[in-house]
């Protein structure tokens, strides 16, 4: 400030309208250049910024995974491995038909090579997941991707995680009583509310008299079955309440078909007026639609839900002895997990485009920060709205043999 000063009192003597117009020109240029420097400054760290930290939402995801090419910034700067830990081939198909090969493509578009990740399945083994979680820390893996098996197995992998320094995040289902930093799913009790509503719009599509309605679950150790089954109660519980419906049983749960079918004859049997099922997955629902049949049940007649748009499921669905399927397409929550993963793996804060939800762990009562997609509920009506035109199932799948008739009836092609 006093340097500024001297030079005015320096300028004055050679009078006053030449100190005026050189202080003008000395704060012009001033202004000016500050100007420049200000633009030139947020320019360069604009550019700086775009360089290093690229940005996704849940919204930017489609079934050709090209969002994903947005996110090789983040793939080169990141250290580490990324290890995916699948749960079994039992309680879904999904995760052999559709997450292993969905996660693959997604870390590959984002720019890692085959080397930097590993997607496993525990083939319904607990220990196998946890010896694989420990194997994959051991070979060098920063971020772990796990869709747990059950909350203790799920526990104990975030904990030996935490102490070796390794972020994790849960993949589907979530662990309760768990360390993870993130948690990727659909909305669970959306999922549930779909197939509620579903079986509520199919008994009166198929005009059934008096529904005595048979509610199944998922396992009980699997917190998405709690959710889910939170979703459809909240739907079907005043049709009981009013008398409307009848609700004949609620077995325990189980994802394992042959044990799912166990529970549908024996309550069946203990109530032969049954003539519904609300059944959580197509899975399950399967081998309780084959022996609905060996009953010489007809299409259309005896309602059954389910989940996962399955291609069996599907051809349920378009041949009428499926109500419909919860459409949940995984190549977006694989691509979710995946940008997860490669910020973490970076070292940086997801954006809150992707992180768009938070889910309650009822066993810690926290908050967990979550990555949340929305299902869809599929009938034969928009098969081909859907899955077909998402290429998440082909035509040519769908319609073999005796299914081909129903696929020309619902322009499924």
């Amino acid at each position: 400030m006093n340097g500024g000063d001297d030079v005015v009192s320096k300028l004055q003597k050679n009078g006053g309208r030449t100190v005026i117009n050189k202080r003008r020109a000395v704060a012009t240029i001033g202004l000016v250049g500050g100007l420049l420097g200000s633009v030139v400054g947020v320019g360069t760290t604009q550019l700086a910024a775009s360089a290093a930290t690229a940005t996704v939402s849940v919204k930017s995801f489609t079934n050709n995974f090209s969002a994903m090419a947005n996110l090789k910034s983040l793939a080169k700067s990141g250290k580490g491995k990324v290890a995916v830990i699948l749960p079994d081939t039992v309680s879904s198909a999904r995760y052999t038909q559709f997450d292993a090969p969905y996660l693959t493509r997604a870390f590959k578009a984002a720019g890692l090579s085959t080397s930097q990740f590993s997607v496993q399945n525990a083939q319904g083994s607990d220990t196998t997941q946890l010896t694989d979680a420990q194997s994959a820390v051991a070979g060098g893996a920063s971020v772990l991707v796990v869709d747990p098996l059950d909350s203790g197995v799920g526990a104990s992998i975030e904990t030996y995680a935490k102490s070796h320094g390794v972020a994790v995040i849960d993949y589907d289902r979530l662990t309760l009583g768990g360390s993870r930093q993130y948690y990727v799913s659909f909305n669970n009790v959306n999922v549930g509310t779909l197939l509620g509503k579903g079986l509520v719009s199919c008994v009166a599509a198929w005009k059934v008299p008096k529904p005595n309605v048979a509610v199944m679950v998922g396992s009980p150790t699997d917190n998405n079955a709690t959710l889910f089954a939170q979703g459809y109660n909240a739907v079907l519980k005043p049709k009981f309440s009013s008398g409307a419906w009848t609700l004949a049983v609620r077995p325990a749960g189980t994802w394992d078909p042959p044990t799912a079918e166990t529970e549908f004859q024996q309550a069946l049997t203990a109530h032969p007026a049954m003539n519904s099922v609300l059944v959580p997955n197509d899975d399950n629902a399967a081998p309780i639609i084959t022996y609905l049949k060996t009953l010489n049940i007809p299409a259309n007649k005896f309602p059954v839900t389910g989940q996962d748009a399955s291609t069996v499921g599907l051809q349920n669905v378009i041949s009428g002895y499926q109500c419909g399927t919860v459409y949940k397409p995984i190549y977006l929550e694989a691509q979710a997990a995946a940008a997860l993963a490669l910020y973490l793996r970076a070292g940086q804060t997801p954006p809150k485009g992707l992180v768009n939800g938070s889910t309650t762990d009822t066993q810690s009562n926290t908050a967990v920060r979550s990555s949340l997609l929305t299902p869809q509920w599929v009938t034969p009506t928009n098969v081909q709205s859907t899955v077909v035109k998402d290429q998440f199932v082909t035509a040519a799948q769908l319609c073999t043999g005796a299914f081909a008739a129903d696929c020309t009836k619902y322009g499924i092609k």
